[in-house]
């Protein structure tokens, strides 16, 4: 069935997102082809880590809780081919499947709710080494529109209120992609910790009311700092 290198697998509720505070199971995949300069998990895409599991061995740890829903997450898992005989075998063990990316890897495979987070140019490193490779890699308008047409969906794009402008390039990355149902366009502050979640999500509320988006709290953060497996 294949291997996956797996940075974690634990269960929390989820934190972001329409489908945030459902209890659900994680499962890491550990290796990314960006390298985002916020980046909260660089232990799956600067700095990968973790054992390589088989799925046998993923889905005897994802089967022996009760839990329903499964966020396959990274890093990337749309990157590797083992993703989707994992997502095939989660579904057929009736698990509901959210699968979290950026968008630059289109594959056909099960999920309940494709959770698409392009990224923007506030994303690209300044580390020389991965700069051009991630600012060339990391906008794929191609790939984005046809996971909108395959699947349930929702469009998280990561936002510094304080600097840039953003708004204006996710009005573009939408007139690219589109058409795209507002309320599936979700607006996340940027920030690692609840000072300054609270504070930039506050000042994206009269955008969000302005043009019928959602705001996306980080809840994990808030419960439980930045921390592994929460």
């Amino acid at each position: 069935m294949g291997v996956l290198r797996i940075a974690e697998i634990f269960t929390s509720v989820q934190g972001e997102g329409i489908w945030s505070g459902i209890p659900s199971i994680f499962v890491r995949v550990s290796g990314c082809n960006l390298r985002c300069q916020w980046c909260d998990t660089p232990y799956a895409s600067w700095k990968p880590e973790g054992p390589t599991l088989s799925l046998n061995e993923i889905m005897e740890r994802v089967t022996s809780d009760q839990v329903r829903h499964v966020v396959l997450t990274g890093g990337e898992p749309m990157l590797f081919d083992a993703i989707v005989p994992l997502a095939e075998a989660l579904r057929a063990a009736g698990k509901v499947i959210t699968i979290e990316t950026a968008g630059t890897v289109d594959r056909a495979l099960p999920c309940d709710l494709m959770s698409i987070s392009p990224k923007l140019a506030n994303s690209t490193p300044t580390d020389p080494a991965w700069s051009a490779r991630h600012e060339a890699t990391r906008h794929r308008p191609d790939v984005v529109r046809s996971l909108l047409q395959a699947y349930n969906y929702q469009l998280k794009f990561v936002v510094n209120p304080e600097g840039g402008d953003d708004l204006a390039e996710i009005d573009a990355v939408l007139a690219e992609i589109g058409p795209v149902d507002a309320e599936r366009v979700l607006l996340m502050p940027e920030g690692t910790d609840s000072e300054t979640l609270h504070r930039r999500g506050r000042a994206l509320v009269p955008v969000c009311l302005e043009r019928n988006w959602r705001l996306a709290p980080r809840l994990h953060i808030d419960l439980f700092g930045n921390t592994k497996g929460t």
